[in-house]
């Protein structure tokens, strides 16, 4: 049983651990910990994602079907139960018993996989404000009689808002003025089957992939996050979901990728194609679009932001924005403010990584 002793003392935790964590891997794996200490799991998948299309990427898992991980991928974006991008800000947990009554199987992830593995609870967060949805986590339980209490779910949705502005910041910090990277050979494309499993890539493919989620020494990186696009594109075919199967996503030293999926040929029924998931360089509207929401500008401040990457000076974003040069000066500060820049030079540096 949760308290409010308890919460008080690990919501003082968890503000420490947004505040003071590195970057997002490390942020996840301190959170989990504390999280642990108050509400009991046997496994766990935490994603980060894209703000916009809300499609997980980086992922960090510790789940018992590891070795089927392009299945579990596939049905939980195929299942529209407690689906992470139908949960909202004002009421950001589901649990599985809770919203079947009782009777699981009305989820196709548990009807199909979890089942397999006596998952008898799932208790899922997903991490939303109103720049966008920047990650979800999904608690599993084992215990045949063990469900997540509302006390526990209570506890997931008192902490929700100080993680969600800490994933926010992370990703924020990941954008820096670090000048042109050099250019890398291509295309770079992974080919999947609808079942998700691998059947081909380009050479470059794979040192892109041990970036994105560095496997254990001597193992072949796991294209999780490819599997994630991928499974998009299916949820999107299926009307499950309506968002776009793509992904922008931090590689290393400022550079943002794109990922997408797509079928290949047009010959044979959609289904029975491949996926194509292609990786390249953020353009820089793709960059600019996460770099606005990743530090919360208003609409105001992103249209000023979007003039300025397009060339314009003061007296033509006034002009086209319809206000005076006065007004587009106190925007602009208020965009250096949040931006922690003091100058035009370096915020497009910033916001373009060049």
């Amino acid at each position: 049983m949760v308290g409010t002793a308890v919460w008080l003392r690990s919501r003082g935790r968890i503000q420490h651990i947004c505040e003071s964590a590195g970057d997002a891997r490390e942020l996840r794996l301190r959170l989990l910990e504390e999280i642990r200490r108050v509400v009991g799991f046997d496994a766990y998948a935490f994603l980060l994602t894209d703000p916009e299309t809300s499609v997980g990427s980086l992922p960090l898992a510790d789940v018992p079907c590891l070795r089927e991980l392009p299945r579990l991928i596939r049905l939980k974006y195929l299942t529209a139960l407690n689906r992470w991008t139908t949960l909202k800000a004002s009421a950001p947990v589901a649990l599985l018993q809770e919203a079947t009554g009782g009777d699981p199987s009305h989820s196709l992830l548990w009807r199909e996989l979890l089942r397999e593995y006596r998952i008898s609870d799932v208790a899922s967060t997903v991490f939303r404000d109103r720049s966008g949805c920047w990650g979800f986590l999904d608690l599993w339980r084992s215990d045949a009689a063990a469900r997540f209490s509302p006390a526990e779910a209570a506890y997931l949705a008192h902490i929700a808002d100080a993680v969600t502005g800490a994933l926010r910041r992370c990703q924020a910090d990941t954008f820096k003025a670090c000048g042109p990277h050099p250019p890398r050979p291509g295309p770079v494309v992974l080919l999947l089957s609808g079942e998700l499993q691998v059947l081909g890539q380009t050479p470059e493919t794979h040192e892109y992939l041990r970036v994105l989620v560095p496997p254990e020494r001597g193992r072949t990186p796991i294209p999780a996050t490819a599997y994630n696009v991928a499974a998009q594109l299916l949820a999107f075919e299926s009307g499950v979901d309506s968002h776009p199967p793509s992904a922008r996503v931090h590689l290393s030293d400022g550079l943002w990728l794109t990922l997408r999926a797509a079928r290949i040929g047009s010959a044979q029924p959609p289904g029975t194609r491949g996926i194509a998931v292609t990786i390249e360089e953020a353009s820089p509207r793709e960059r600019v679009e996460v770099f606005t929401r990743a530090f919360g500008l208003s609409a105001r401040e992103a249209e000023v932001l979007g003039h300025l990457v397009a060339g314009a000076d003061t007296r033509e974003v006034a002009g086209r924005m319809f206000l005076s040069e006065y007004t587009v000066q106190d925007h602009l500060k208020s965009v250096f403010s949040k931006t922690a820049v003091h100058s035009r030079r370096a915020l497009l540096a910033r916001a373009l990584g060049s």
